[in-house]
């Protein structure tokens, strides 16, 4: 069934109003009409199947037909961190991670990023983002949208740390610890508060990878250092494959 975001304030006790571009969605794509049923959700704390009562040609009003339970989104918290790709890469990762179940995403600049940062450029570049990770967000069935901040430097990264239960920066090089081994304590720490929602920061490199320099500054702010497995993976691939661990061994798939 189709969903659509909208704010708070767009929730009037049983009814909803819808505008903008999911109204014209409804209205010309969906081809709606009166009756049409959908789950409309305010990406907090409300989320309902409602049915359309009027429309026209910018807006939508539906009534509330039942409430539903908000119950889609994964225990652990997880951001993904990542230094910005070149093209549409940065895209890619926002679209696959939040269907995965990312909540919220952080680009940044790190020494071997390709990408010319133009902050003149950037409003509408993140306006596309979040664009992505809202459609994104509506077709995996998400109760919320991830968040997508402004790109931040390599030092600005590095003080964010302190702000996450934990940082696994992925590492290439790293020969030692693999992701699997540092998530199995640390989620089994997490999981025994039910009613805590832990937070981690899988931090990810560019194309030509990290430098190091650099791991020995993220492990210096606090970051633990991890490999993803004996192969080499594409900067866009490294952290839906980390996501991916992460949520499993939460039991998001069966992994506990």
């Amino acid at each position: 069934m189709q969903r659509y975001f909208v704010t708070p304030g767009q929730f009037a006790g049983d009814r909803v109003e819808i505008t903008g571009d999911d109204a014209r969605h409804i209205i010309k794509v969906m081809r709606g009409k009166l009756g049409d049923k959908f789950i409309v959700s305010d990406g907090e704390s409300r989320e309902a199947l409602v049915g359309i009562e009027e429309m026209d040609g910018t807006c939508v009003q539906a009534a509330v037909i039942e409430e539903l339970e908000m119950k889609n989104e994964p225990r652990l918290a997880v951001t993904i961190a990542q230094s910005l790709p070149k093209g549409d890469k940065m895209e890619t990762v926002i679209q696959k991670c939040t269907e995965i179940g990312a909540v919220s995403f952080v680009p940044f600049l790190s020494e071997r990023t390709i990408v010319q940062y133009d902050a003149k450029k950037e409003g509408k570049r993140l306006a596309r983002w979040r664009k992505i990770a809202k459609e994104a967000a509506e077709q995996a069935h998400r109760n919320r949208i991830p968040s997508v901040e402004q790109p931040l430097s390599w030092k600005q990264l590095l003080a964010t740390f302190s702000d996450y239960d934990a940082v696994y920066f992925c590492y290439e090089k790293e020969e030692g610890s693999q992701i699997g081994d540092a998530l199995k304590p640390f989620v089994a720490r997490a999981l025994q508060e039910p009613l805590a929602r832990a937070s981690l920061l899988l931090v990810v490199g560019p194309e030509g990878g990290f430098t190091e320099e650099e791991s020995r500054a993220a492990e210096a702010a606090g970051a633990v250092s991890v490999g993803l497995g004996r192969r080499i993976l594409r900067c866009e691939t490294a952290g839906m494959a980390a996501l991916v661990c992460a949520l499993y061994e939460s039991g998001e798939m069966g992994g506990v």
